[in-house]
């Protein structure tokens, strides 16, 4: 039976609005009782606020059917250094995560400095994270995404605080979320799948499509993001299949 790596935004949701037929979906794979995870590169949010927000606009799930980059984040850092500690500019979605790890938040000597999206932008504490990376703090972003989306348009995301700090300091960070093929094989840990019985389904040809193929999964792209069918002819690859929306594989009886 076959497993699923879900992107959200595109896939599930935009912005607040849920995609026609991701409900019926998302239903379906319960009642088939098929393993899934719901991910994002967005690492603000705990794994609690995604589940109430999905569930206000009528997708059920559990806390456990959800993954983002500030999860994958924790995970990789607590393989790496287990009980480090870590100088955080991020949200709660981001520090509950490092906490849940083992992780202390500090500013003293940190072993790491870990950068997230933020909406409260500080002056002082990107100049305090620049010098402790000058100082060897090793630096770690949650995703490279240069913006984010937002109802009133585009905000810096986390690959462009990041520029700031790289240029600063001459260090390029280390980034966790997607297109990193390190995201997907933490998630397939998560739901104790192997790639090979996985398929991912995005909206983006240039992260959770591509990283897909290069993991050996299925991938199904949606047309309901950022990606027009037109676009997909742009690229050196292909996903496995393309289809207008989620609501499509319910249709086609997928899953399988």
């Amino acid at each position: 039976m076959r497993n699923y790596l879900i992107d959200m935004d595109g896939v599930i949701v935009r912005g607040d609005e849920l995609v026609s037929g991701a409900e019926a979906f998302v239903d379906r794979l319960h009642q088939r009782q098929i393993k899934f995870i719901i991910f994002t590169n967005n690492p603000m949010s705990t794994p609690f606020d995604l589940q109430h927000r999905l569930q206000r606009i009528g997708i059920r799930l559990s806390e456990d059917h959800i993954y983002t980059s500030a999860m994958a984040t924790a995970d990789f850092l607590e393989s790496q250094l287990p009980r480090g500690s870590a100088f955080v500019l991020g949200e709660s979605g981001l520090t509950e995560a490092l906490h849940a790890a083992g992780y202390a938040l500090s500013d003293h000597v940190p072993d790491y400095v870990v950068l997230g999206e933020t909406t409260t932008f500080s002056f002082a504490r990107i100049t305090q994270a620049i010098r402790l990376v000058a100082g060897g703090a090793r630096f770690i972003a949650t995703n490279p995404d240069a913006s984010s989306p937002s109802e009133s348009g585009p905000t810096p995301g986390c690959g462009a605080i990041a520029a700031m700090i790289e240029a600063a300091t001459g260090v390029h960070p280390y980034s966790i979320g997607k297109p990193n093929p390190l995201m997907m094989r933490t998630a397939l840990r998560r739901l104790r799948a192997h790639s090979e019985n996985t398929a991912v389904i995005s909206d983006r040809m240039d992260t959770d499509i591509r990283v897909g193929l290069e993991t050996g999964m299925e991938t199904i792209l949606v047309l309901t993001g950022v990606t027009s069918g037109d676009m997909v002819s742009h690229f050196p690859y292909r996903p496995t299949r393309i289809v207008e929306s989620v609501a499509d594989l319910e249709r086609d009886g997928d899953p399988s």
